[in-house]
């Protein structure tokens, strides 16, 4: 099982050579790099290249290790007691009625091999971090209720991801493969705008490309990424935008930039 890239994903030597080498190891790949350089992508892009079910969790800082695993609805439970069960058809005597099991518990007990996705896990405390270390590393992880072990039938090919927000810990990180995908320079970006926009003209795709390139370099609090110039590059085309551009009056610049100061900055500078 090897991931090439897809007809929508740019997969340069390097990355390809360690995303394969994960998924031959059984190891997690943390990816770190650039919001919009495509790190969330590549387990997309995996699952459909593979014909892999995808389950995923968009980290917050409120999650628990354990709930990305199961959650144990007692408070159901409780109710079912007290009001029956007749039309739920729930068991109250059997507690894997309220076992709710979250994307990691998913791709353990699935029948097949699935990616997982842990995207900004940087955005969990530490705790919930330490709490993954061995479920991610051993595949299995125990239902303290009944003290059962839920061991992975398949590891899953582990993807998480990381905008660097927050250190993660030697620990975690020693339990997986890192890397780091560094922001695209204009021969790899004109690939992967090809990727997306295969009929779009050299002359259209040069002068846009100069332009974003050109703002990435003013010190903007959120510059642009690839996420923005492909809406940007199928905003011009949708218009008919012709080249060549101009930096002074880019057109549909808040595909570019996001944040209101660094609009307003864009214009007091052009004013």
């Amino acid at each position: 099982m090897q991931f090439h890239g897809t007809d929508k994903y740019y997969l340069n030597p390097e990355l390809k050579e360690i995303v394969n080498i994960a998924m031959a190891m059984d190891k997690p790949l943390l990816v770190t790099g650039e919001a919009g350089t495509g790190k969330t992508q590549l387990a997309f892009q995996i699952s459909r290249a593979l014909d892999l079910t995808l389950e995923e969790a968009r980290c917050k800082s409120t999650f628990k290790g354990e709930e990305l695993c199961y959650v144990y609805d007692t408070v159901l439970r409780l109710n079912d007691s007290r009001f029956g069960t007749k039309e739920s058809g729930r068991d109250v005597n059997n507690i894997w009625d309220y076992l709710n099991f979250g994307p990691i518990g998913r791709a353990f007990m699935a029948d097949e091999r699935r990616v997982l996705l842990l995207d900004e896990i940087d955005k969990t405390d530490s705790d919930t971090q330490d709490n993954l270390l061995d479920v991610l590393e051993d595949g299995s992880f125990i239902i303290r209720e009944i003290n059962h072990k839920v061991k992975a039938k398949y590891m899953p090919v582990t993807v998480i991801t990381s905008n660097a927000k927050r250190e993660l810990s030697d620990p975690f990180l020693r339990r997986c493969y890192c890397h780091h995908i560094p922001f695209p320079d204009m021969e790899e970006m004109s690939r992967i705008v090809r990727l997306h926009y295969p009929e779009i003209t050299a002359p259209l795709m040069d002068s846009a490309l100069a332009i974003f390139y050109h703002l990435r370099e003013q010190g903007f609090e959120k510059p642009p990424a690839t996420a923005e110039l492909l809406d940007w590059l199928g905003a011009l085309q949708l218009d008919g935008v012709k080249p060549p551009l101009s930096p002074d009056t880019v057109p549909f610049l808040g595909t570019l930039l996001k944040r209101t100061q660094d609009l307003l900055y864009h214009k007091r500078e052009k004013a």
